[in-house]
């Protein structure tokens, strides 16, 4: 889409460069920015240009560069990283869940996602089950962190302060030797999910279950090991921001996500029962 009001473009070479002027905004992958009018804004700041590495593995766990494409991360995932980091098998199904072609990926970045703060950002869905952290540069120069389940806090809204760019996100050691899975659903074969549930289960048996896309921010639930199905299904359900929009109404939303929530639960109880995990 020809963006019309659009006068200017930077490219960000240093942190200096992401001063912003009055209508300028910043942009990664832009396939949002693209993808509809953007009345309010007269000029584009160019993050990929700052060169920040795609993934690293650090000392506490793994490193994703906020201008890290989907397509790079799904690439890492499945030829270069360690193989007993079981949980990155959630970034497979959560790339599949997104309402984007596979050619949008090798544009569209993780850091992008999670910003852009859809109800329905798989990869947020995926990085709050990871208990991932976001990296950010503030506006005075300095840097704080924070759970990408606390970044987000409504549809389409974070906590992002004006001037504050995401400059990475952090999953921890801890959470990347774990057994996970995702559930999803949606009204339409092919249309933006109606519901999200991902989980993931810790060698010591503690549990973290994800609702996303069925409500306004990532709901987590965490217990002491895998539920029972009665204690999931009420956590599950007491959520009070399940909503309505022509893709669902709230309480289809909230028993789909029950449902969905059941059969992650049902398969980790099988799995330790057979004793395959």
């Amino acid at each position: 889409m020809d963006i019309t009001t659009v006068s200017s473009f930077r490219s960000a070479r240093t942190r200096a460069d992401l001063a912003l002027a009055p209508g300028e905004v910043v942009m990664a992958g832009g396939t949002w920015l693209m993808s509809e009018p953007q009345p309010t804004t007269t000029g584009f700041v160019d993050l990929t240009t700052l060169a920040w590495p795609d993934v690293e593995i650090t000392d506490t766990g793994l490193r994703i560069g906020a201008t890290c494409t989907i397509a790079r991360l799904l690439a890492w995932v499945e030829t270069e990283a360690p193989a007993e980091w079981t949980s990155l098998a959630l970034a497979r199904p959560s790339a599949d869940a997104l309402l984007a072609s596979f050619k949008i990926w090798n544009t569209a970045t993780v850091g992008g996602n999670v910003c852009q703060a859809f109800a329905a950002g798989a990869m947020i869905a995926m990085l709050s089950t990871l208990d991932a952290t976001a990296l950010i540069w503030t506006r005075d120069g300095g840097e704080r962190v924070i759970a990408v389940a606390d970044l987000v806090i409504d549809n389409q809204a974070t906590s992002l302060a004006p001037g504050e760019v995401v400059r990475a996100l952090d999953v921890p050691a801890h959470a990347l030797r774990a057994r996970v899975g995702l559930q999803k659903i949606a009204l339409a074969e092919l249309g933006r999910s109606g519901a999200v549930v991902t989980a993931r289960v810790d060698p010591d048996g503690s549990a973290v279950f994800v609702v996303t896309a069925a409500v306004r921010r990532p709901r987590v639930l965490r217990f002491a090991r895998v539920p029972g199905a009665g204690e999931l299904r009420d956590a599950v359900a007491s959520a009070t921001d399940f909503y309505t929009d022509p893709l669902g109404s709230a309480d289809w939303r909230r028993g789909v996500s029950v449902v969905l929530a059941e059969r992650l639960r049902a398969g980790f109880a099988r799995d330790r029962a057979e004793g395959t995990a």
